[in-house]
């Protein structure tokens, strides 16, 4: 009789366990399959880029020299190549006007594509960490680092190594890397992604997406380890330095209780107008208060590729404008824009997803979306550009 129950027992066990792994690969599936109509429906809609009205402005980017070498980016990207096997670098290499940059995805659970950090040898986590630290400031290489530990926080705090983790990120080359033609890379996985297309010497490094749930590790493994502190309190710093009226003009809410971000996966070809408050109307010291927070996003760049990014922003600055959600209180959570035609970022504190079924938005969940308008997300107008010189390799 004993025996009996213990048999039971086990087969009840036995179907209850694979009851949950069928319904965890049926939801994986379907979830797969939604995935796959979405970024079907997403790229069938030719890409434009971010406009203020519809139309993109001409003649913002050119072909051009800027006189910063990007050839330690180059080596970096062959060495890193030269190390995967056969069937990885295939996984890995896409023609440099694949449609795989736009597939990008600022959630956990999307498949990916390229190789991962997961199955990579230590000597090949080793290559990729130095192509990102080629192309890199030091500042932008240890926030992506920090950024994949917090994603093992998360794991950790959720106990789901299955979709969260430090090394779930995936590497993509698009292109042969090269000092003439174009190419680049991109780096993929929840909360950081890194779009960075080579020309020459020009470099244009969006989008690029960086957060993180939680953005602070108070316990385990990265104990310590914190984010996005500094484009958080520069951007309330200069909303301190406003008059009443100018932080009236930049608000467009002062009630922040749901999400904004407007520029995330799969909204390449979003339409926004300016809106919020002119740099046009700013005094000496607020315009250097907002330099100093644009530069915060465009200084995860190598220096060189930044002073040139920088230097196309003030020629662009009495068309920037910023825009505000939220209060004036020191410890609220609050949304901001900063758009001009050659940049857009966008900050946002966001409502939890993994640690809290509170639908209020918090501190400890931030995204930060760059992009850049007017048709050169991904390098695309210098592409179109490089194709209309060169026709030939377009067709390659």
């Amino acid at each position: 009789m004993k025996k009996h129950l213990l048999t039971v027992l086990y087969c009840a066990l036995l179907i209850v366990v694979a009851t949950r792994y069928w319904s965890a690969y049926t939801q994986s599936t379907n979830r797969n399959q939604m995935f796959e109509e979405q970024q079907r429906k997403f790229l069938a809609e030719k890409f434009k880029g971010i406009t203020s009205d519809g139309n993109v402005v001409p003649g913002l980017f050119k072909i051009r020299s800027t006189g910063v070498s990007t050839k330690p980016v180059r080596v970096a990207a062959e060495t890193f190549l030269k190390s995967l096997n056969d069937d990885q670098r295939k996984r890995t290499t896409y023609a440099v006007n694949d449609d795989e940059w736009r597939k990008w995805d600022n959630r956990h659970f999307p498949p990916r594509q390229g190789v991962g950090f997961k199955e990579m040898t230590e000597a090949q986590r080793k290559l990729a960490f130095d192509l990102f630290r080629a192309s890199l400031s030091a500042k932008g290489l240890q926030k992506t680092q920090d950024i994949m530990k917090l994603n093992g926080t998360l794991a950790e705090l959720t106990n789901n190594f299955d979709e969260y983790g430090e090394w779930l990120y995936w590497v993509t080359v698009m292109g042969t890397p090269s000092d003439k033609e174009p190419w680049g890379w991109q780096l993929d996985g929840h909360h950081c992604i890194i779009n960075y297309f080579v020309l020459g010497d020009q470099v244009v490094m969006t989008p690029t997406f960086m957060g993180s749930e939680p953005v602070r590790a108070e316990s385990g493994k990265f104990n310590g380890t914190m984010i996005m502190q500094d484009e958080q309190d520069k951007a309330f710093k200069f909303f301190s330095s406003l008059s009443p009226e100018q932080q009236a003009k930049a608000t467009l809410n002062r009630e922040k209780a749901k999400n904004y971000n407007l520029t995330e996966a799969y909204k390449d070809n979003v339409v926004l107008d300016y809106a919020g408050l002119s740099a046009a109307q700013l005094k000496a010291d607020q315009i250097k208060l907002l330099l100093d927070v644009i530069s915060e996003y465009v200084g995860n760049m190598d220096a060189g590729h930044a002073r040139v990014k920088m230097d196309e922003v003030r020629q662009n600055l009495s068309k920037t404008y910023f825009a505000w959600i939220g209060s004036n209180d020191p410890n609220g959570v609050f949304y901001y824009r900063i758009h001009s035609p050659v940049l857009l970022i966008e900050f946002d504190h966001q409502t939890p997803v993994a640690l809290s079924r509170s639908r209020v938005p918090t501190r400890q969940h931030i995204h930060t979306v760059v992009r850049t308008p007017n048709g050169n997300d991904y390098g695309k107008d210098l592409l179109r550009q490089h194709y209309d010189l060169h026709p030939h390799t377009a067709m390659n």
